[in-house]
């Protein structure tokens, strides 16, 4: 099993690459820095956006899922997604990233 990184470190990694991309990002909630759960919204228009959910594979290794589903969704949908998430975990981060490719800038693995 691959170590965990501290979600508040793992964030600011995803941002400084996100930026050196050229896409910008955001976090729109802050959650525990030590061992938050992560939630990632994609936004390539208004209302077409993807929100990847931070789970782990058969083995272990850290993966990301498509939490609101193969194809994108409006901000409603998306919010609602979001809010549902953080009802079930407090200390879970929300950050938001520029991506006109449906595509995170940091490296991942989507089931």
């Amino acid at each position: 099993m691959d170590p965990k990184i501290k979600a508040g470190i793992w964030v600011s990694m995803a941002l400084r690459l996100s930026d050196i991309a050229g896409r910008s990002g955001a976090v729109l909630r802050k959650g525990d820095a030590d061992s938050g759960g992560i939630l990632c919204v994609l936004r390539r228009a208004r209302d077409e956006l993807v929100v990847l959910s931070q789970v782990r594979d058969a083995e272990g290794r850290p993966a990301w899922m498509r939490g609101t589903g193969d194809t994108p969704v409006d901000q409603e949908t998306a919010d609602s997604y979001v809010e549902r998430q953080v009802k079930r975990d407090p200390d879970l981060w929300v950050v938001e990233f520029d991506a006109p490719d449906l595509k995170p800038a940091f490296e991942a693995r989507i089931l």
